[in-house]
């Protein structure tokens, strides 16, 4: 079974490969990506049953120690590989829905195919990886297929943000690479087994400097505050489908890095006041900037720092029941955030517009779509019952539980942005959906009536919209069996668990 680890990644790997070769094929391409990822759902599915006993952990390559590169899949990676493989497929289908005037303009087949594949297999490689420098690689990889897919179509506006995406990133791929050479100078190793152990060999100041130097590569990567400013700027003029892949799993790959390091090899060094002061400002700060937009996606990019906050707001409190709501909070806004860009899409092809000065009546000409919005912007505001109040419940929870000062000033600001929130979603809903529907919103319905058109929302994307909608509502009814499953995925992050699967007959 250990072999399973290798698939996710070979899977989007050869598929990448087949829908490059099959360029001239849209049909075989689109077949290809979605049976890819498909596959890696089926995996990512079997890997959350076998690691609920025990890591599963695979030497690539049979190569003896200390030259092999090493996979291993926890409860967390394992959950966190499957969330991320579904929201994928989800995006996958819908941009196979679009019309073919929009999906050669905005996706073109040829090129949106190969390299949202290889954007997948950075993501699953990056849940996967044992090492230091394979997670360097896993980002490399999907920063790589990101720059190609958030300039797609050559606009200006898209080369603006890109450029400012790319600058952001390179500079913190250099910092990951000092980083690197830090750690490896300091202890001989990258694997994180085995930093584990080593790193409790050096002095105190020694492992704070490598600490600090980790944590503002991967808060980059996350989009924690004050790292976060290049993310309003940079994911509103990409195309709704690579939005939403970057908005659901490219900030979480930055947070899964964090919990890890901070749990497996800084447990007694969890720089509890700096994570909770930027999990404070994240959360406030973001949603601030959300409710000052007039634009559904620069908003929804603000609500995306913004609630980044709560993740670190768990970690900052290095409790088993904190850790286990920020993994909760994560595996439910990587739904919740990628349906909303999903959403932000069809209200652009209703609308004309995700400008909420152009915007109004939407629920009137087509009450479908104030449907498939209201649900996930409830969700993201953590109204009850549903997923987001249970995962905030539990991480408000934590935070009194702790009751010191910092605590009670993540509580307070957790609960300040959740009302916030709640504004912004409320102020979508009444400037975009109610009212009198625009000139422009009237002519796009009656264009798409036309029997040569086409649909005004076509099915593929409202079905794929609709999938994640109800990805989040079993994540609501299933709140129970899934906080015990996370739980018990914290708990593991606190033992040697993952230390002694990886270094069972290898010295450390």
């Amino acid at each position: 079974m250990n072999n399973l680890l290798a698939v996710p990644v070979l899977l989007c790997l050869l598929g990448a490969g087949g829908t490059f070769i099959a360029g001239r094929r849209p049909a075989l391409q689109r077949a290809i990506s979605v049976t890819a990822v498909a596959a890696v759902c089926v995996v990512g599915g079997l890997l959350v049953w076998l690691t609920d006993t025990a890591p599963l952990v695979l030497w690539v390559g049979d190569w003896p120690w200390p030259l092999g590169i090493v996979l291993v899949a926890d409860r967390l990676s394992a959950l966190m590989l499957l969330v991320a493989a579904l929201v994928s497929l989800a995006v996958l289908v819908y941009s196979t829905g679009q019309d073919y005037d929009e999906l050669r303009r905005e996706t073109p087949v040829s090129i949106f195919h190969p390299t949202f594949l290889l954007l997948v297999a950075g993501v699953s490689n990056a849940f996967l990886a044992g090492d230091l420098f394979n997670l360097f690689v896993s980002f490399e990889l999907l920063l790589f297929a990101s720059y190609v897919l958030l300039t797609m179509g050559g606009t200006r506006d898209r080369i603006r943000a890109g450029s400012v995406y790319v600058v952001v990133n390179l500079l913190s791929s250099a910092l990951f690479l000092i980083a690197l050479a830090s750690t490896y100078a300091a202890t001989g190793t990258v694997n994180l087994a085995q930093l584990a152990v080593r790193l409790q060999e050096l002095s105190p100041d020694v492992r704070g400097v490598l600490q600090v130097l980790l944590l503002v590569v991967f808060a980059i990567k996350a989009a924690v505050f004050p790292l976060s400013a290049w993310l309003p700027h940079s994911y509103p003029t990409a195309p709704a489908p690579v939005t939403a892949v970057f908005a659901g799993l490219l900030t979480k790959v930055g947070v899964y890095a964090i919990i890890r390091t901070q749990t497996l090899l800084f447990p007694s060094e969890p720089l509890a006041i700096l994570l909770g002061i930027a999990g404070v400002a994240t959360m406030v700060i973001g949603i601030l900037g959300a409710v000052a937009q007039a634009e559904i996606k620069r908003m929804l990019s603000f609500t995306l720092v913004s609630h980044i906050g709560y993740m670190v707001f768990g970690i900052s409190l290095g409790t088993p029941v904190g850790l286990a709501g920020a993994i909760f909070y994560a595996a439910h806004h990587i739904t919740i955030q990628a349906t909303l860009f999903l959403v932000a899409g069809l209200i652009q092809r209703v609308g004309g517009s995700t400008s909420l000065d152009a915007l109004g009546g939407l629920a009137r000409v087509s009450p479908l779509l104030g449907a498939l919005f209201i649900f996930p912007a409830m969700n993201l505001a953590g109204i009850p019952p549903l997923s987001g109040f249970v995962a905030k419940l539990v991480l408000l929870q934590a935070g009194v539980a702790q009751g010191d000062p910092l605590a009670w000033s993540l509580v307070t600001a957790a609960v300040l942005t959740s009302l916030l929130t709640l504004y912004a979603m409320a102020k979508v809903w009444n400037r975009a959906f109610w009212g009198v529907p625009t000139e422009l919103s009237r002519a796009r319905v009656e264009y798409h009536r036309r029997p040569a058109t086409g649909r005004l929302l076509p099915r593929l994307m409202v079905g794929s919209t609709l999938g994640l909608v109800a990805l989040a509502l079993v994540f609501t009814i299933a709140a129970g069996p899934m906080f015990d499953y996370v739980l018990r995925s914290a708990h593991a992050l606190s033992d040697r668990s993952y230390i002694a699967a990886v270094l069972t007959g290898v010295a450390p």
